[in-house]
C-alpha cells in the first residue's frame, strides 16, 4: 500500500469516531482543549489497537484463504464502506455512542474508552483485511491512531460550531474511501495476474 493510500485509509477509519465527537461537541456548552485532547487520545489509542488485533486474526486465517485473499479484502472493504455510507445516510448510531453522547461533560475515562471501542470495531475488521495485503501493520495502526486522535480532538472542539450534519457526510466519505481502497486492492491483484 502506498503512502497516499495509507493516509486515506487512516482518515477513512477515523470518520465514525469523528462523527461521534462532533455530536458530543455539539452538545457541550463549553468545550475545553484539554478535555478534547484527552478524548482524542483515548479514541486514537483504541483505534490504533483494533487493527493490530484484526491483523493478528487475519494473519492466522491467511494460510487458509491465500488463493482468494484479494477478493476477501475487496468484499470486506466494500461491505464496511457500504455500511458506513448507509449509517451516514440513515443517521443511525449504535446505542453505546448515543448513550455516551448524552452523558454529562465530565464523563469518566471508561465511558470514553467504551465509546471509542464501539466506534472502532470496523478498524478491527479492516485489520483482518490488512493481513491479506502487503502492508506494514505497525505503520498502518499508528497512522490510524494518529488520524483518529486528531479528528476526534477537532470534532469535539468544532462540534458546537458545525453541528451534526458534518458528521453524516464525514461517515459517507469514509465509506466511499474504503470502497475505493477495496477496488484498488482487487485491481492491483488482477492487473498483476494479467501482466504475468
Amino acid at each position: 500500500m502506498n503512502p497516499a493510500s495509507l493516509i486515506l485509509l487512516a482518515f477513512a477509519m477515523s470518520t465514525d469516531a469523528f462523527a461521534a465527537s462532533i455530536g458530543r461537541g455539539a452538545e457541550l456548552r463549553k468545550v475545553r482543549l484539554l478535555s478534547a485532547l484527552r478524548i482524542g487520545a483515548v479514541f486514537g489509542v483504541v483505534e490504533a489497537i483494533m487493527p493490530l488485533l484484526g491483523w493478528a486474526l487475519g494473519h492466522v486465517a491467511m494460510r487458509f484463504v491465500s488463493g482468494v485473499d484479494h477478493w476477501i479484502a475487496f468484499v470486506m472493504l466494500a461491505l464496511l464502506g457500504g455500511h458506513m455510507i448507509w449509517a451516514g445516510v440513515k443517521k443511525e448510531d449504535c446505542a453505546a455512542i448515543k448513550a455516551a453522547e448524552t452523558q454529562p461533560e465530565n464523563r469518566s475515562i471508561w465511558l470514553i474508552a467504551f465509546t471509542a471501542l464501539a466506534t472502532s470495531i470496523d478498524a478491527m475488521a479492516v485489520g483482518i483485511t490488512l493481513a491479506l495485503t502487503d502492508i506494514n501493520i505497525i505503520a498502518a495502526s499508528v497512522a490510524i491512531g494518529l488520524a483518529t486522535a486528531l479528528m476526534v480532538t477537532l470534532g469535539t472542539l468544532l462540534g458546537r460550531a458545525i453541528g451534526t450534519i458534518v458528521g453524516k457526510w464525514a461517515e459517507i466519505l469514509g465509506g466511499l474511501i474504503l470502497i475505493g481502497i477495496g477496488i484498488a486492492v482487487l485491481y492491483e491483484h488482477l492487473a498483476g495476474l494479467a501482466s504475468a
